[in-house]
């Protein structure tokens, strides 16, 4: 018999999401104390530099003391950073989303020239979280709210959630780096229990599927993307696209370079069902929500590195979060 608690909105009530959100907040119930049933997943958009929008989003859940709502927190590519910081002991260094040092450890053109990777990630989570910016990886692993940052498995072109990996903080931090390990820009892909990952935008850059998948009833997603001026449209892949599928990814196999290449489409199917489930929610089955950031929010390139527009990037993705949470008052 199903224990669930979960009362449809009414039509003009909140989104489904939104009100168990609520009522979490109201009972103050925490992640293995639960009584009702449900289990409510955060999935959090990267992109790489883009991901200081969804970060602002997930500081401002932290800031309303709504981490502990959540029962898993997903991730792809730089929102498993994100998430990671979430789940950390100062999630407060999201902050760091906007400061001018992460993006230069992050991002550095001149690196190829000394035949390092564009985007730096390997630099970033070994030393920068490691050592200057200290991640509290323990506190990760120990968080009741459990972390699953995905990846793309390279003989399969599948995502993976690498979750059941992470066993100890060197492990956690291979996680991060293949979820984020673009071709070309973040050089090769990361073995990890002898299989190679490449970041997970390949196979699901927004991580709604799999938690829905492992029986998430509530998903709240952070998107890093501005909603298009207009419906988007199916076609072949880029031009692009083409030329690092048979390049970069020419000697991986096949099933990697199929999965790269439909990455539009499978985008295109995702905002057709995200935007179903915010403008239909469903009266039972799974409640999915997706927070995307305000006009007022500038647009943030992949590479972007220019520090007055991360910070008006973070401030406009707190102040989307800011706004939704009001509602649950």
């Amino acid at each position: 018999m199903d224990q669930r608690r979960d009362t449809p909105a009414a039509p003009d009530g909140p989104h489904r999401v939104l009100a168990a959100l609520a009522e979490r907040r109201r009972t103050g119930s925490r992640p293995g104390q639960r009584a009702d049933g449900l289990r409510i997943a955060l999935a959090v958009e990267g992109g790489g530099m883009r991901g200081v929008i969804s970060g602002g989003m997930a500081l401002a859940l932290h800031e309303a003391g709504l981490t502990g709502a959540f029962d898993a927190v997903y991730g792809a590519s730089a929102g498993a950073l994100t998430g990671a910081w979430l789940l950390s002991s100062d999630p407060t260094q999201l902050e760091g989303w906007a400061d001018a040092q992460y993006a230069r450890e992050m991002v550095r053109p001149g690196n190829p020239l000394r035949g390092r990777p564009v985007v730096d990630v390997r630099t970033l989570v070994e030393h920068f979280y490691t050592h200057v910016a200290r991640m509290d990886f323990d506190a990760i692993l120990g968080n009741p709210t459990t972390l699953h940052p995905l990846a793309t498995h390279v003989g399969t072109g599948v995502s993976t959630d690498l979750h059941p990996l992470l066993t100890d903080p060197a492990r956690l931090r291979l996680a991060l780096r293949a979820s984020a390990a673009l071709p070309l820009l973040a050089g090769p892909p990361v073995e990890l229990d002898g299989s190679h990952y490449y970041d997970a935008g390949l196979a699901e850059s927004i991580p709604f599927r799999t938690a829905l998948a492992q029986g998430a009833t509530h998903v709240l997603v952070l998107r890093s993307r501005h909603a298009p001026a207009a419906p988007p449209a199916a076609g072949p892949p880029s031009r692009g696209s083409r030329l690092i599928a048979g390049t970069v990814l020419r000697r991986h196999p096949d099933p990697l370079r199929a999965s790269y290449l439909a990455r539009a489409e499978r985008l295109l199917a995702d905002e057709e069902l995200l935007a179903r489930h915010d403008r239909t929610p469903a009266a039972d089955g799974p409640a999915v929500l997706s927070v995307r950031p305000g006009p007022e929010t500038p647009s943030v390139g992949r590479l972007a590195r220019d520090a007055p527009l991360l910070r008006a990037a973070l401030d406009g993705g707190r102040a989307t979060m800011d706004a939704l949470i009001a509602r649950l008052d």
